[in-house]
């Protein structure tokens, strides 16, 4: 039986029942009469419940995803998504570098290259332990004395009974793990800055949220979309256009996916961190709203402070949180998570307080992924093997994580010399994707590529 993930009307409303619980709605009542008409919740880690539901019910789940829609939120002041309305709330908002007219110089080709290596390296470093709950990354980390975390996931070594009881993610332990590893297999971590590329080679940098939609739709695999993703794609067909493909029966809204899009724009914007927060929330706006969309913009804009070189990871991770509204669940989030790596010498108490604070939200939301890697990059101090490694070993998305960590410290190196061998060579400068013609495309190649759309657009008035 087919059970297409992450679309379902009966699984999506437990998501939303969550998603209003924590955006300030007053879902309780909806929650009531769902649960009294034998609904169910929301999978816990899964894309969709494993068995079809009746037809009452589903179109029961369609109703109340409506209903949810309307319900007045208390904190819509405080977390807005029209781009106008969150610079009004950031006082610190980045003003154009140094008031100079000339652009800031593009990061050069072996800075970009070391950028996509450490996304690569640190996506490919959490493939296996994906969906895992945090107790299992630890229990099989520690049995093959790989903890703390140092070097890629093994099962070699692993006894049964642990591996009976928490399985590798199933698609890609085999192709990430230790013994596995061939080339960087495809990820959606990776597909998305591709399908970046491509929408400035065609676009440039005043490309519109429309130019996303369709470049998805020409160049990306409905399967290799997901959560906030597939379903803006889902409504995109149905006819609704943005940016409320966002807002749609969307429970995802505030998840990961626009972070893990949003590094490119920081590399061709290097030292404007508003122009490429502002490039971010165009790309953003399409699948995400208020948090989700603010994860994406914190990340272009610290990559942005990165990319010059002449920034620590601290001061990175302040200027991204200078394009998040201060009141905020993200920008909270972050602040306290920063705290944490800095009071705590001990990641692993980090890491526990941050659950214990996110306990409600589920394993791929926008909030606590972005404290995780916060948290991560501040304690490793930019260091690429703690940073990377922090950041997969505290659980919850752990490829994007990796990825989002791994290339923000590999761009502080400046160059992939400076990235361990244990990490890189394993790729063989081989990266596999469904996007158009990039599979089996180098890291050196599109180092060259991102730098030649860095330098022209940097050239243009």
């Amino acid at each position: 039986m087919l059970r297409l993930t992450w679309v379902q009307p009966e699984d999506l409303l437990g998501h939303e029942l969550r998603q209003a619980a924590e955006d300030g709605r007053e879902p309780w009542a909806i929650a009531a009469r769902w649960k009294a008409a034998g609904g169910c919740e929301a999978p816990a880690r899964a894309g969709a419940s494993p068995h079809r539901t009746s037809r009452y019910l589903r179109l029961l789940a369609e109703d109340l995803l409506d209903e949810l829609a309307d319900l007045p939120s208390r904190s819509a002041e405080d977390e807005p998504t029209e781009l106008v309305r969150i610079q009004a709330r950031c006082p610190q908002w980045p003003s154009p570098p140094g008031g100079d007219p000339a652009p800031s110089p593009a990061p050069s080709r072996s800075r970009l290259e070391a950028a996509w290596l450490g996304r690569a390296v640190g996506c490919l470093l959490g493939k296996p332990v994906e969906k895992l709950p945090l107790d299992a990354i630890r229990d099989l980390a520690r049995a093959t004395g790989n903890w703390p975390l140092n070097s890629y996931f093994t099962a070699r070594g692993v006894p049964g009974p642990l591996l009976d009881a928490h399985p590798w993610n199933r698609r890609s332990a085999p192709t990430s793990l230790a013994e596995n590893i061939d080339g960087m297999p495809e990820d959606d971590d990776l597909n998305y800055p591709l399908l970046n590329l491509l929408l400035l080679q065609r676009h440039g940098r005043d490309f519109t949220t429309a130019d996303v939609a369709r470049l998805w739709l020409d160049e990306l695999p409905a399967g290799r979309a997901f959560t906030a993703e597939r379903v803006a794609y889902r409504n995109l067909l149905c006819g609704i256009e943005p940016p409320q493909t966002a807002r749609h029966r969307n429970p995802f809204r505030e998840w990961i996916g626009a972070l893990i899009r949003a590094d490119v724009h920081g590399w061709t914007n290097p030292g404007d961190p508003a122009a490429a927060a502002e490039q971010a929330h165009r790309d953003a706006v399409l699948t995400h709203t208020a948090n989700g969309v603010y994860a994406a913009m914190f990340t272009a804009a610290a990559v942005a402070t990165a990319a010059t070189g002449a920034h620590d990871v601290h001061s990175c991770l302040r200027t991204g949180l200078s394009v998040v509204p201060p009141r905020s669940r993200l920008a909270r989030a972050v602040a306290h998570a920063v705290r944490l790596a800095e009071e705590h010498p001990d990641f692993d108490t980090v890491v526990d307080e941050l659950h214990a604070a996110h306990k409600t939200a589920h394993w791929v939301h926008a909030v606590p992924n972005t404290a995780l890697i916060a948290a991560a990059l501040t304690q490793a101090d930019g260091d690429f093997t703690g940073s990377i490694c922090r950041a997969v070993s505290g659980g919850w998305d752990t490829d994007s994580n990796g990825a989002t960590a791994g290339g923000i410290a590999a761009l502080l190196t400046g160059d992939p010399a400076a990235l361990p061998e244990q990490w890189t060579a394993p790729l063989k400068n081989r990266l596999a994707t469904s996007v158009a013609d990039f599979n089996g495309v180098g890291f050196d190649a599109l180092a060259h590529l991102t730098w030649s759309l860095t330098h022209r657009e940097a050239s243009q008035p």
